[in-house]
């Protein structure tokens, strides 16, 4: 049988990008299918813009700091800043990435197809174009569709006071006062990039602790660093029950466990950062017989082939996102290419462990493989005892130097080997550092190894350098 393509990808986000510039490497001839903009969730409406607010109001912070410029024999006179300007850093910078990610695309051959794709049957794929319905036939079929915000019962969204990250990253206006409903990563970065710019802000967590995803070790650092020196309020254990939009924005609070109303508050706006939900209706998976699991997630193995009944379902694909897995844009490139592999006969899986996580907020927190709560559970099914040691950047020359010492680095090894199984780390350029233990944990090396490495002085790099050396096996 003869095809239109050896591999169609439906959706040009990160992962559906890294999945098609591999398959041309491989000689795959690809089409990739894209309804909304080319590059996806990362590309316009999270990671990028993100982060160069992050980037723009993190400036705007360390230069009000005048105490720890002073320090350094700096002096500064008045700081401003232009809300819209800061804005349009973001937008210009979407608009390169994306620009030339849909042209290295183009300059390899991929074929973009704009509409909407979804599964026609086995190795077929319908378009629904300007043009009209076409439909396609591959050997492979890629789906990598990506999430949207979840947005909780209760919280009723007009885009403008109350809103998700999708329209936060467009910073339109700069709120007094404004809530975050959610703690995690999205919640916490905008935190840093609202509390530098002035806002006042109370930050809402369901959950018993503030930074649920986070070892718990790094999370009370970061309370007392990125929470309780700004402008601040946080509740715990509390569900922002229901959010109202409208002048003031008008949110019931209540008790997570009894759901019974504790509280009201009046702000200015309200953001919804509770989470992502996979963007996989409307896809044609009844096509070939396959259903989402009851979250709405695609169902697949460690080497993402989709599972019908736990087989495979043959020439059929899912990464990033949509699969629930690792809901990150380096975990989707990640998985594009091992999917990639396995069409080409070259079998290979995901290792999950190894793929590391940051969040860029000011000082910034990083972490891979498993916490110490994790690894002593799993220590407790496998028969062994978990070690583990903490260095400070107060102790590091170029911390110090910077006059940014706020920080730890946690290691988290098993006693019996010395196999690294975590690396926890916030401080100064956390998300760069956390790579060193991210290529540990994947070639699955031991702390008694990582200890004998030669790291460059004076640089950060020695805070985890300290923490292999103090790991005691």
């Amino acid at each position: 049988m003869s095809f239109d393509y050896d591999l169609i990808i439906i959706g040009a986000g990160v992962g559906g990008h890294g999945a098609a510039l591999h398959a041309v490497e491989a000689g795959l001839k690809t089409a990739i299918i894209e309804a909304a903009d080319m590059g996806g969730t990362c590309v316009n409406r999270g990671c990028i813009p993100s982060k160069a607010l992050l980037a723009a109001s993190g400036r705007v912070r360390e230069l009000h700091d005048s105490k720890h410029l002073a320090a350094m024999g700096i002096q500064v006179g008045q700081i401003g800043y232009d809300r819209q300007a800061i804005a349009d850093h973001a937008t210009g910078l979407v608009e390169k990435i994306r620009g030339d990610l849909t042209n290295s695309l183009k300059r390899l051959g991929v074929d973009t197809i704009r509409g909407w794709g979804k599964i026609a049957g086995p190795q077929k794929v319908s378009v629904q174009t300007e043009d009209g319905e076409k439909s396609f036939s591959a050997e492979n079929i890629i789906l990598s569709t990506g999430s949207d915000p979840f947005v909780p019962p209760g919280i009723e969204l007009d885009g403008h006071t109350v809103f998700t990250s999708d329209d936060a990253i467009k910073l339109e206006y700069l709120p007094d006062w404004v809530a975050i409903v959610g703690s995690g990563y999205i919640g916490l970065e905008f935190s840093d990039v609202y509390s530098a710019l002035g806002c006042e802000i109370t930050m809402i967590e369901a959950l018993d602790n503030l930074m649920p995803g986070f070892d718990r070790d790094i999370a009370k650092i970061a309370e007392r660093v990125l929470i309780k020196p700004r402008d601040i309020e946080t509740y715990s254990r509390t569900l922002a029950k229901k959010v109202t939009p409208g002048e003031p924005v008008v949110i019931e609070l209540a008790d997570a466990k009894t759901k019974e109303t504790v509280d009201t508050l009046e702000v200015d706006a309200c953001l919804v950062a509770t989470g992502r939900i996979p963007a996989t209706k409307n896809l044609g998976l009844e096509a070939v017989g396959v259903q989402t699991n009851r979250r709405g997630f695609i169902e697949v193995n460690d080497k993402m082939e989709v599972v019908l009944d736990g087989k495979p379902v043959p020439h059929l694909y899912a990464i990033g996102d949509a699969t629930g897995k690792m809901m990150l844009a380096h975990a989707a490139s990640a998985q594009g290419i091992i999917a990639v592999e396995n069409i080409r006969g070259q079998e290979k899986t995901v290792d999950y462990r190894s793929i590391p996580a940051a969040a860029f907020t000011h000082p910034e927190i990083s972490y891979v493989g498993l916490n110490e709560a994790q690894a002593k559970e799993l220590g407790e099914k496998e028969g062994f005892k978990v070690g583990t040691a903490r260095t400070y950047f107060k102790g590091n020359s170029k911390a110090l130097a910077e006059g940014e010492t706020d920080g730890i680095a946690k290691v988290v090894f098993r006693k019996d080997t010395g196999e690294l199984l975590g690396v926890h780390i916030i401080g100064l350029h956390a998300a760069d550092l956390i790579q060193e233990g991210a290529n540990a944990i994947a070639n699955r090396q031991s702390v008694t190894e990582l200890a004998f490495n030669v790291h460059t002085h004076p640089t950060l790099s020695e805070v985890l350098d300290e923490a292999f050396k103090r790991a005691k096996v």
